[in-house]
């Protein structure tokens, strides 16, 4: 279904978004706009539904409640072989790669173009050292997963995410587990290609300011809600106590560093028989 909101400039739109795992409310309400061209950051704490979100924009979950909006169409909408055609458009770089383990670096990047093009080897094989090159890997191409660094892994997935020039790449936790040069280079790559290919990027991270840095536009995500929107400054400067707990990652403030317990003391007297 096409609505007029397809000619603004969101390819992502997502409005009153409500998702729960049985009593636990995961999104209460939720609107999102993921900017056309942009690089859009979603931050929160661990547990806040992150990669939830990129789940049901790619329709792999279904929402409660709200609708979820691709360039125009209504996701969830779709029945199974329109909505596979929709996410041909959608490149997704997971947190541990998911690199195929039996097949080598070349052969990884080949897969989706031989599984959903009918493209002839020749031309195949030309893209893929195109891929290759863009992450700075054709060298490696004969390699097979295990004989990658991490950052060598994930800069192969972002190469297969983008082996059929997605409009849309989504990120999921790219820097986890990174050393600051692996970081570095995964930084430059995601701001470089969104800019040079004309992607839009959505990119869940937990590294503040690594993220802030390459992003035109950040939500923060909390306890169900929204709690802050809108470019990297205004983000950190959004006077909100929950937001600043979360930049400068204090131990204590609204989210309490302690779980919900008995006062400490009459828990320990609690044990002592007289």
């Amino acid at each position: 279904m096409t609505v007029s909101e397809s000619t603004t400039d969101a390819l992502v739109r997502v409005r009153g978004l409500h998702f729960s795992h049985g009593p636990r409310v995961i999104y209460d309400g939720v609107d999102v706009d993921i900017a056309r061209g942009k690089v859009t950051a979603i931050m929160g704490p661990s547990g806040t539904g992150k990669t939830t979100l990129l789940r049901i924009i790619g329709g792999q979950w279904r929402p409660n409640a709200g609708s979820v909006h691709f360039d125009g169409v209504d996701v969830h909408g779709l029945r199974r072989a329109p909505l596979y055609e929709l996410r041909k458009r959608m490149g997704m770089l997971f947190q541990n790669g998911a690199l195929l383990t039996d097949l080598t670096v070349f052969e990884n990047i080949a897969f989706p173009m031989r599984e959903h093009t009918q493209l002839p080897e020749s031309m195949i094989r030309d893209l893929v050292l195109m891929k290759l090159e863009a992450v700075g890997l054709r060298g490696a191409r004969d390699l097979y997963p295990s004989q990658l660094s991490g950052g060598m892994s994930r800069r192969v997935g972002l190469a297969r995410a983008i082996a059929l020039d997605p409009q849309l790449v989504m990120y999921d936790e790219p820097f986890a587990g990174q050393d600051p040069i692996s970081m570095g280079v995964l930084m430059r790559l995601i701001r470089s290609l969104n800019d040079a290919l004309g992607l839009t990027s959505i990119v869940v991270s937990h590294d503040v300011e690594e993220v802030l840095s390459i992003s035109d536009q950040a939500y923060v995500i909390a306890g169900g809600k929204v709690l802050a929107h809108g470019t990297p400054e205004a983000i950190r400067n959004s006077g909100s106590p929950y937001v600043e707990q979360f930049l400068r990652g204090q131990p204590d403030g609204p989210v309490a560093f302690h779980y919900k317990a008995a006062p400490y003391a009459q828990d320990l007297m609690a044990g002592v028989r007289t």
